[in-house]
């Protein structure tokens, strides 16, 4: 028997199958009842669950990043798909196949590292060469960065997402390029394959993607700078000044001291870069939301939370679906059953000025940074 799959599970259905625990709560209900809210994920996404019933003695017998076997009924509430759990059972690992439980990148793996190393072949400094070399020839490193998801929770969530997201910026970078003189292209390539490198070990992706001891106390700015400079002592002659300017292009790129930002962009390239990361990280991060809602036939989606917005999923091209990560989101012109955003109330001119916008920065507020 095929296993049943988040993407494919619609409203009403029945549900039978196996699931990975991504997170796990033991909460209260205004009657004064316990009740346990999980989100359950495969390869294909993820969903809220409820169970209702025997929560306090389940809540002892599996536990997050724990395989379990589910057996209930979806149904759309809130505009969202979730499930209603009837029984629930931890499986031992060995009796799963991997392989189903975690999010890939549509791109295959395989191409992209053929990609990344053409990229590196073209660089025309010898220092900077040099040195992405040195991160190749490091096969640990490598094997970790073509596998590990670029995010937690934001944008390029699953396997393969930081390389995939790092590529896109060396695409992004090569078309800005010709539209501005005097840029020093190798630095802004190089500064788009490294910037976000401590992920690699900010973050554990052999189940549920969480962060490690690493990642809480350090983050994986200060881990990329780290890295970087271990590999620059091994490159002769690597000059200070070129030194200085890529790891200030790490310590910049998300731009701003409230958004986790040790140092502000200094440097026409610095500046660049942060805008380009926001940039693909954004419409990623837009994209899979729409992407995430093939249950509703609303134009609109739900409400983002992290973004505090909804999103329009048309953009005049009719008739025409909204792919990510693989999955095609179809996009109804005919407004249904679901949620449709509410009309602001008009505000004071003050006050509508210190709303915050839609900047170049993902989440201001988020001073962690523990989705980024």
């Amino acid at each position: 028997m095929s296993k049943q799959f988040v993407n494919e599970i619609k409203d009403r259905d029945p549900v039978a199958a196996v699931f990975l625990v991504k997170d796990k709560i033991l909460a209260m209900a205004k009657n004064g009842k316990p009740y346990m809210n999980l989100r359950l994920m495969d390869k294909s996404g993820d969903i809220e669950a409820k169970v209702w019933d025997n929560c306090e003695l389940l809540d002892k017998q599996f536990d997050k990043d724990d395989f379990v076997k589910v057996r209930g009924k979806a149904s759309v509430y809130m505009n969202k798909m979730q499930v209603v759990i009837a029984e629930i059972a931890k499986v031992p690992v060995e009796q799963v196949e991997l392989a189903d439980f975690l999010p890939e990148s549509p791109r295959d793996t395989a191409a992209m590292r053929v990609e990344l190393t053409a990229t590196v072949a073209t660089l025309g400094d010898p220092h900077l060469k040099a040195l992405m070399e040195r991160f190749l020839a490091d096969e640990p490193f490598l094997k970790l960065y073509c596998q590990a998801p670029a995010a937690k929770g934001m944008h390029h969530v699953y396997l393969g997402g930081l390389l995939e997201h790092s590529l896109s910026l060396v695409a992004l970078v090569k078309a800005i390029v010709p539209l501005y003189g005097n840029l020093n292209e190798d630095l802004l390539v190089v500064g788009a394959l490294l910037h976000d490198l401590g992920k690699i070990y900010e973050m554990s992706f052999e189940r549920a993607f969480d962060y490690t001891d690493a990642g809480k106390l350090l983050g994986h700015i200060t881990i990329g700078v780290e890295l970087v400079e271990e590999k620059i002592r091994l490159v002769e002659g690597f000059p200070r000044e070129l030194s200085l300017l890529l790891k200030h292009m790490l310590l910049s790129h998300h731009g701003q001291y409230e958004y986790g930002s040790p140092k502000r962009p200094k440097t026409v390239e610095a500046t660049i870069l942060n805008y380009l990361d926001d940039l693909d990280s954004k419409i990623n991060g837009i994209r899979s939301h729409i992407a995430k809602e093939t249950a509703s036939t609303s134009r609109w989606t739900s409400h983002h939370r992290l973004y505090d917005r909804y999103f329009f999923k048309g953009n005049g091209k009719r008739e025409e679906p909204v792919s990510v990560n693989g999955e095609m989101a179809e996009v109804n012109d005919v407004p249904h059953e679901t949620v449709i955003p509410a009309v602001e109330a008009p505000v004071a001119e003050n006050a509508r000025r210190e709303r915050p916008g839609f900047s170049n920065q993902a989440l201001k507020g988020l001073e962690n940074m523990q989705l980024f």
